[in-house]
């Protein structure tokens, strides 16, 4: 069996990270005069002042012609570090493929509240690239639906707000300086090198706006020379009418707003992609969770699609699951569709949700609606017909059903767009809630269907609109190291938490098994090296589902955690018994109390300690004897913890 420390060492995985390094060389807690700041391997994180934050992030990106972002090799990091004023210096190596770009940083903190970010960079070879340079991002809690004055390139000035909803397009453009006020604070941001515009990242779910060089109205991808050089900088000025008060308290509180509450949606798992079907004993497996529904691709474009579809729909059977289809077609969508209509019906399946998707198009047009739509509707007048993208929030916000089509919006979440670290991906948690209420403003009274979630990307949505298979044995894009561990636990439940609150109608989460899924089932990993589980493993996320759907009865009550980048919980009720599942997302122990829950509640965890143990036993939740505590006083969380709470 594989040791435990193997398994935890994933937990503090920071995946855009390269080369041998210790996590803790490369993070600081530095001060410009009042603002506080996380220096973290070449960034800058959390610029505040006293509980208020200013800018979520500054970093430099290199984006490749197909968007893919090249992660830097950070050397020669240099501080000078005082008690409120820092500089810092070092070398970041962009190195990937075609690329190769060297880039030398300087960043200065002074005492007068002002951070001065800069970079002198050089093209070591000849490459093609979408964007080099500063990226901003400006967080959603405080910003949005607020004021900002942009000032263009030009002088003159616009009075303009951060986007109260999902905004399918930038909402700033040519930007020179931007210069906004909360509550005290009054900041600037000067832009040098490069004219800078701002787009809505929770496109992507992404928990922030970014601003970015260069336009998108520009043509991309552009040629960098060997030779060529490029610099940039960016200056940060906050001015600070009255002081922030500061909260020092080290307890986190999660309190509950029994006003809202929302029913659990239909929890449907994903078909694996792995080469071998279903053994009897992972049939089993995932039939004692109870999914509501179960995913399958159908590729009608293919002319063996008849032959696969036999084999898949073979394993749906035996799963005895309601059956979501993900019907991909071409430009021939009548033809492909009636045969395949047809040969359903000789099966005699009905299935219960339909996703519609044109193999090219990011939308169906009308036309193509108006024809199959009712093709499905004659032949299975009850199925739930989903309209959308296969692909991110971004797809479906910029190319939107026609109001009068399909039963439901759909779309798709992934949180790694744009960042892969584990800090990146817990900040994103809260806006997978905003493409929910976004996206019920323009679905004319339909329901919002998630389908599917995944930690990781599935395919790069700039390029195609479905996931075709690995064809090469090295460790695909689309796994992740972290959905066998207890943040890839804590992730879902942030992610379900959310989605929960914002009402939707249902999710298909992940795949059933493999790599991509919920255990490891009964082959071992194809990949030891970067996915070390082991044959029978039970992944954490397993429990988390297995919690949920054995209490789909219950309704879920939003809860607000006071610091939710690092406790988060979902909470769900039938009106007698409260149940929560709380996790801890940091390598420290938090101190939590849970407000207006009198009397004892039974707890049963899955911490760093009897991680191990619990992997190796799909009857863990059932089997585990746990403890009995009282919410009257605080009590510690675990760090990488996940406690399921009933009382």
């Amino acid at each position: 069996m594989t040791s435990l420390p193997e398994f935890t060492s994933f937990l503090k995985k920071e995946t855009k990270w390269h080369g041998d390094h210790n996590e803790n060389d490369h993070r600081q807690i530095l001060h410009s005069g009042q603002l506080s700041i996380l220096y973290e391997y070449g960034n800058l994180r959390y610029i505040s002042v006293g509980n208020r934050e200013i800018v979520r992030m500054i970093y430099s990106a290199v984006r490749a012609k197909d968007w893919l972002t090249i992660s830097p090799i950070i050397s020669e990091e240099e501080f000078e570090c005082n008690p409120d004023s820092f500089k810092i210096k070092f070398n970041a190596h962009y190195l990937s493929g075609d690329i190769n770009f060297l880039a030398h940083f300087s960043i200065t903190g002074n005492s007068d509240n002002t951070v001065i970010f800069s970079f002198e960079g050089v093209a070591l070879s000849d490459f093609e690239k979408n964007r080099i340079g500063f990226c901003l991002l400006h967080p959603i809690e405080g910003n949005k639906g607020e004021k900002c004055r942009i000032i263009h390139s030009n002088g003159e000035y616009e009075d303009l707000s951060f986007p109260l909803f999902i905004s399918p397009h930038q909402p700033f453009h040519d930007i020179k300086s931007m210069r906004w006020e909360r509550a005290g604070l009054i900041s600037t941001i000067d832009f040098f090198g490069d004219v800078f515009e701002t787009e809505d990242q929770r496109n992507w779910t992404d928990a922030s706006y970014k601003t970015y060089c260069t336009p998108l109205n520009l043509p991309f991808p552009v040629k960098v020379h060997s030779g060529e050089r490029i610099s940039q900088k960016v200056v940060l000025k906050v001015m600070i009418d009255e002081q922030p008060e500061s909260d020092n308290s080290q307890q986190i509180s999660i309190s509950l707003n029994k006003k809202k509450i929302f029913s659990i949606p239909l929890i449907g798992i994903g078909q694996s992609t792995r080469s071998q079907l279903l053994t009897a004993g992972e049939t089993e497996t995932i039939k004692r969770l109870k999914f509501d529904h179960y995913r399958l691709d159908l590729y009608l474009f293919n002319d063996d699609w008849m032959r696969k579809c036999d084999i898949t729909f073979g394993e749906a059977i035996l799963l005895e699951y309601n059956l979501e289809l993900a019907i991909f077609f071409d430009d021939d969508y009548n033809n492909q569709i009636s045969k395949f209509l047809q040969w359903l019906t000789t099966k005699k399946i009905e299935p219960f949700v339909i996703l519609l998707y044109h193999k090219n198009g990011i939308s169906v047009t009308r036309i193509c609606l108006n024809e199959i739509v009712p093709l499905f509707r004659r032949v299975f007048p009850h199925v739930m017909i989903g309209l959308g993208t296969n692909a991110n929030f971004a797809q479906l916000n910029r190319n939107r059903p026609q109001p009068d089509s399909g039963d439901n919006i759909c779309y798709s979440i992934h949180p790694q767009e744009h960042a892969s670290d584990n800090s990146t991906l817990i900040e994103n948690l809260h806006s997978q809630k905003d493409t929910v209420e976004s996206a019920v403003e323009f679905a004319n009274n339909r329901k919002i269907w998630i389908s599917p979630v995944n930690i990781q990307r599935r395919f790069n949505a700039n390029k195609t609109n479905y996931e075709q298979r690995n064809a090469t044995e090295k460790f695909p894009s689309q796994a992740d190291s972290r959905m066998m561990s207890l943040f890839g636990a804590s992730w879902t439940v942030g992610s379900l938490k959310y989605l929960f609150e914002g009402g939707i109608k249902g999710v298909t989460l992940f795949e059933s098994v493999g790599e991509r899924g919920i255990f490891q089932g009964d082959f071992n990993s194809r990949w030891p090296d970067d996915f070390r589980s082991f044959k029978g493993m039970i992944f954490p996320v397993y429990f988390v589902l297995k919690y949920i759907l054995e209490n789909k009865n219950f309704e879920t009550i939003e809860s607000i955690s006071t610091q939710p980048l690092k406790v988060e919980s979902l909470v769900i009720t039938d009106g007698r018994h409260l149940k929560i599942i709380l996790v801890n997302f940091t390598s420290e122990i938090q101190c939590v109390r849970i407000k207006d829950c009198p009397g004892d509640f039974y707890l049963r965890k899955i911490t760093e300690e009897n991680y191990n143990y619990a992997v190796c036993d799909a009857g863990w939740l059932e089997n585990d004897a746990g403890i009995t505590i009282s919410f009257t006083e605080p009590f510690n969380v675990e760090p990488f913890s996940v406690s399921f709470l009933d009382g």
